[in-house]
């Protein structure tokens, strides 16, 4: 399988920001400096970088000499956008997410894979048809347990041989492909591009990725969630991955 980020909305941080201060009518607090938090003690405080130059190369774990007193950098965040997501996000304020935007294309899944990622409502697709693609010469995906059980991938590679022979005498005898495509197995490959907001990406990447989900669509949040964290971290600053599976942490 191979996950393409093919769009994403521009800037989509600061548009997720710039949108959801719409709410609290706080545009000035908007900055494109590091934002910290510090910590001395059981005292807190909050220094934006843009009035304080001096601190603005500061790392989580540093000790920061601010206001006349020694401080430990507990936080950072890079801009305004980055914390103002992290707390809609923490307070549960997830339409704001949906001003922004990605789209992936998704090549060597199968139709078994794909089925169940179009009952994802909130998204747009578009997937290669077999009404109008010739599948005679069809790629498959086996799954891991075949894979590794020689008797059963035997009898596997033999059925799909033989499910191609049938496509081809179908599509000799002049039947249509919409029609021929009936004797197609769910492991046929299949191209597929989806579009969806980042409050649906955050719900499909927390669903499919999870453990416990079905290995090829678990497969394709993993790779979705290693791009977005990319592209837009502090959307998924509290997404995890775990190996082969997604998981969630409360990041404070």
């Amino acid at each position: 399988m191979r996950v393409e980020l093919i769009a994403i909305t521009p800037d989509a941080e600061k548009v997720i920001e710039e949108a959801g201060r719409t709410a609290y009518l706080s545009f000035d607090k908007q900055t494109d400096f590091p934002i910290l938090r510090l910590s001395a003690g059981t005292d807190r405080a909050l220094v934006q970088t843009e009035e304080h130059p001096e601190l603005r190369k500061s790392k989580v774990g540093d000790s920061v000499n601010y206001g006349g007193k020694i401080w430990k950098v507990e936080k950072r965040w890079e801009n305004s956008a980055e914390k103002f997501i992290e707390m809609i996000i923490k307070s549960g304020h997830l339409s704001v997410l949906e001003h922004a935007c990605a789209s992936f294309r998704i090549k060597g899944g199968s139709r078994s894979f794909t089925h169940q990622l179009v009952r994802h409502r909130m998204a747009s697709y578009t997937q290669q048809s077999q009404r109008y693609v010739d599948e005679t010469n069809f790629n498959y995906v086996i799954p891991p347990s075949i894979e590794s059980n020689p008797e059963a991938k035997k009898l596997f590679e033999s059925f799909m041989e033989d499910v191609k022979k049938t496509y081809s005498e179908l599509r000799k005898m002049q039947i249509r492909k919409e029609d021929a495509r009936f004797v197609l197995p769910n492991a046929v490959v299949s191209e597929i591009v989806i579009s969806a907001n980042m409050r649906e990406w955050r719900h499909i990447i927390e669903l499919r990725g999870e453990k416990r989900a079905q290995w090829e669509i678990r497969k394709m949040a993993v790779e979705v969630l290693k791009i977005l964290k990319e592209k837009v971290p502090s959307v998924f600053f509290d997404f995890k991955i775990e190996g082969d599976y997604v998981i969630r942490v409360d990041k404070k």
